[in-house]
C-alpha cells in the first residue's frame, strides 16, 4: 500500500483540481504530453496493484508491521484473518479497484480532465469498500 497504492492514487487524485483564491479559480490537470504520461502510468501502477492484492499467500504486511491507530483498525494478523475466511470477497474488492482504475486509464486516454476526476471518485469508494471490511470493519457509518 505504502509503496504503490497510496503514492499512484494521490498522483491521480491530485492530477485534477480547482482551487479558488484572490485571483479567482485555478484549475489543475494535465496539460503536456508528459504531464498525461506521467498519470497513465501512476493509473498503470494501480490497475497492477489490485492485481497483487489478489495473489495468493500475500500478506497485508510485513511481520514487524503494527497498526498505526491500534483500537480503531485491526492488526495485520487481524485483517489476515479476515481476508482469508473471505477470499473471494477480498478480490472482489480488489477487482474494484482495478475497474475504478480502468476507469481512470480511459479517461486519460482519452484526455478527459472532468472523467479522471469523476474515475478518482470511483477509485475513492473502491479503497473504502475494502477498508470498511478487511481494516477497519467496526467503523461507525
Amino acid at each position: 500500500m505504502d509503496s504503490i497504492v497510496i503514492p499512484s492514487s494521490e498522483a491521480l487524485f491530485n492530477a485534477v483540481g480547482t482551487t479558488t483564491g484572490p485571483n479567482g479559480d485555478e484549475v489543475k490537470e494535465p496539460k503536456t504530453d508528459a504531464d498525461w504520461a506521467a498519470v497513465r502510468e501512476r493509473a498503470i501502477l494501480l490497475a497492477e496493484a489490485g492485481n497483487l492484492l489478489m495473489v495468493p499467500g500475500r500478506h497485508i504486511a510485513g511481520p514487524k508491521d503494527k497498526s498505526n491507530n491500534p483500537g480503531s483498525e485491526l492488526e495485520p494478523s487481524q485483517m489476515e484473518a479476515l481476508v482469508a475466511k473471505d477470499r473471494a470477497g477480498f478480490a472482489k474488492k480488489a477487482q474494484g479497484l482495478i475497474d475504478a482504475t480502468l476507469l481512470a486509464l480511459k479517461a486519460i486516454d482519452a484526455r478527459n480532465a472532468e472523467s479522471l476526476s469523476n474515475a478518482g471518485g470511483e477509485i475513492d469508494a473502491a479503497c473504502e469498500n475494502c477498508h470498511l471490511t478487511f481494516w477497519y470493519p467496526n467503523e461507525k457509518k
